[in-house]
């Protein structure tokens, strides 16, 4: 016979429960990380950047056509003679200067963003910590290069130094920083109040660590996302000088393509349309990048 239940058990009782598990926090990096590969446009202007940097970099070990080397008649359209993007006003192979003109577009962007960057984030930083009347003359001397047209001031730069390839790079760079500083002077406001600025300077550290030690490190998310979108624009700047004719005729770019055939683009407007596409290309996976790390490096985007 079964054994009846215990009818003077306690009620009460109930099986132990199984322990929780410790909740690991995730690493900062790993973390914007996934955030950034969740944003899908990010992700498509990553892959398509990707692209258009093995063909400009990679293309030429499989196509190694000099740019400048008259290979076939003038105008030949795309697909004719074997020649995929056809050839240009003197004969030469559109392809080849698509490979080596967007190694020096980048290049360029890049150099220039960076010149940008630096003069910005000095003059922001500078006025943002120390206030008073150095912020006063430091920010009248940033409108006063903001209200300057940039396109007439890199003009007059290139003109008086030559149009050379590191001339059209300072004069992109020197006209492009204003809104880097504005960024950076409005993170260092924000930044030098918290507490463990206080509590550093406190502790005697010198202006100079706090600056690019303490606040800086800190206030880099939005300036890293305002550099990213600063290349894209620094190669249409580019191209916009190439086209006015004031590139170095020596050095193929992208822009130096659209500016060498402007003459000719109602009789082959696809000399002028290919490189044309392609910086449109380029200035869109810059500008997705840059949005997908804009949420990905906003701290109140990645509690949610």
């Amino acid at each position: 016979m079964t054994k009846p239940p215990d009818m003077l058990a306690p009620l009460d009782a109930a099986p132990p429960l199984a322990e929780e598990a410790p909740v690991r926090a995730m690493h900062p990096a790993r973390e914007m990380a996934g955030m950034f590969f969740r944003n899908y446009p990010a992700v498509f202007g990553l892959v398509l950047l990707l692209a258009i940097l093995a063909f400009t970099f990679v293309g030429p070990l499989y196509h190694p056509v000099d740019p400048f080397e008259m290979v076939w008649a003038p105008f030949s359209r795309p697909g004719e003679e074997g020649y995929l993007f056809g050839t240009d006003y003197l004969g030469r192979d559109i392809l080849a200067a698509m490979m080596a003109g967007g190694q020096v577009s980048l290049a360029i962007g890049l150099a220039a963003a960076v010149i940008s960057l630096v003069i910005g984030v000095t003059v922001g930083a500078f006025a943002g910590y120390y206030g008073g009347w150095v912020e006063e003359a430091l920010m009248r001397f940033t409108e006063f290069f903001q209200v300057l047209p940039t396109l007439l001031f890199s003009m007059v730069i290139v003109a008086l130094f030559g149009a050379s390839l590191l001339t059209v790079t300072f004069a992109i760079g020197v006209v492009s920083w204003t809104a880097v500083a504005r960024v950076t002077r409005s993170e260092f406001l924000r930044i030098r109040e918290l507490e463990y600025v206080a509590a550093a300077r406190s502790g005697s550290a010198k202006d100079g660590y706090l600056i690019f030690r303490v606040i800086l490190p800190n206030a880099l998310p939005p300036i890293v996302v305002q550099a990213n979108l600063m290349v894209g624009s620094a190669i249409l700047f580019e191209a916009a000088l190439s086209f006015l004719g004031l590139s170095d005729p020596n050095v193929m770019s992208w822009g130096q393509v659209i500016g060498s055939n402007r003459p000719y683009i109602l009789d082959a407007g696809f000399a002028v349309a290919i490189p044309g596409f392609a910086i449109f290309l380029t200035v869109l996976a810059i500008s997705l990048i840059g949005d997908g790390l804009n949420d990905a490096l906003n701290p109140k985007l990645r509690q949610r």
